[in-house]
């Protein structure tokens, strides 16, 4: 039994496909079948049930693969472990960041790591929150990015900042001159959401609960389109289409109208998200975490309050 076999069925059992599986561990079908039939016929036990279009993995299968998450996890931390007496600023640090946070957070982010820590490059992985703690949890990455709530994860974890979210509308709509919006007003339009899969569209749905009844098919007059990232999504409410619901930090300037929208705040109490970095208790590169906090700190995100440290 090898490290990489484990690494192999941990890979298949989140794909439920071989071909998937073998393309994220960057080695070609054959080798990762063979591998595992291999793991298989040593433990004499069959780990992935075949038939069908979808790999299912066997309730003997799905104890194994729980083990080798965590033999992986604590393979990572003996390596953590080797770095102790080196600098723990020195060598890249492979940060994730969910997809409504990375594009207005990365640039300035990236700028202030380089001026500070130029010897801990950032590898950057942008996923969904629920893949990103996967990723740590295999030791993929070493801290991650995100927004509260969170799944139960067990992780260390410290607050970044506040972020308050606004409404965007096209510029010619009887809302674009407004002060403020109030989350009720929001009922009466069509409003434009992410997908499934990003946190940002549950807290969104969170001000505007309502809007999870008409997001689905089978109800008549559909009052919800779905965009696949927030870019997309402006362009649509620029169109006439609806309107939408925006982090702060994606509108560098409230009262600009070039792109074809307008950008009302909402009225007290102003629905928000909090942001958080997350990493493992058994990752040891702690003044890589802080200098990751302090850059965001010093990033000049529009609209956020930075937080003071809050660990948990």
């Amino acid at each position: 039994m090898t490290l990489t076999e484990l690494k192999y069925i941990v890979a298949v059992a989140r794909a439920r496909h071989f071909g998937h599986a073998a393309e994220a561990c960057y080695v070609a079908q054959p080798t990762l079948s063979v591998a595992i039939k291999k793991l298989e016929d040593e433990l004499g036990v069959v780990l992935f049930e075949r038939g069908g279009a979808e790999i299912s993995v066997t309730p003997l299968g799905a104890q194994i693969i729980a083990q080798a998450e965590r033999v992986l996890e604590q393979t990572a931390a003996i390596k953590e472990l080797a770095k102790q007496n080196k600098d723990p600023l020195a060598g890249p640090l492979r940060l994730g960041v969910i997809y409504t946070i990375g594009p207005y957070l990365l640039p300035p982010l990236v700028k202030n790591i380089i001026e500070r820590v130029p010897q801990m490059p950032l590898i950057l992985q942008e996923n969904f929150t629920v893949r990103l703690l996967e990723l740590l949890r295999q030791g993929e990455l070493d801290a991650a990015i995100m927004a509260l709530p969170l799944p139960e994860h067990g992780m260390s974890m410290q607050t970044l900042y506040d972020e308050p979210f606004v409404v965007a509308v096209p510029q010619n709509h009887p809302w674009a001159k407004r002060k403020v919006i109030s989350a009720q007003d929001l009922k009466s339009e069509t409003m434009l959401l992410l997908g499934n899969g990003h946190c940002f569209r549950d807290q969104v749905l969170e001000v505007c609960p309502e809007m999870a009844r008409f997001s689905s098919p089978g109800n008549g007059m559909q009052r919800t389109f779905e965009g696949s990232s927030l870019e997309t999504i402006r362009h649509m409410v620029a169109s006439g289409i609806g309107l939408t619901v925006l982090p702060r930090a994606s509108v560098p300037d409230m009262q600009s109208r070039s792109n074809m929208l307008a950008f009302v705040p909402f009225e007290e109490p102003v629905p928000s998200r909090r942001v958080v970095i997350v990493w493992r208790k058994s990752f040891t590169r702690r003044a890589a975490i802080e200098a990751v906090c302090e850059a965001v700190a010093a990033c000049d995100l529009p609209g956020v309050e930075m937080l003071a440290p809050d660990p948990a």
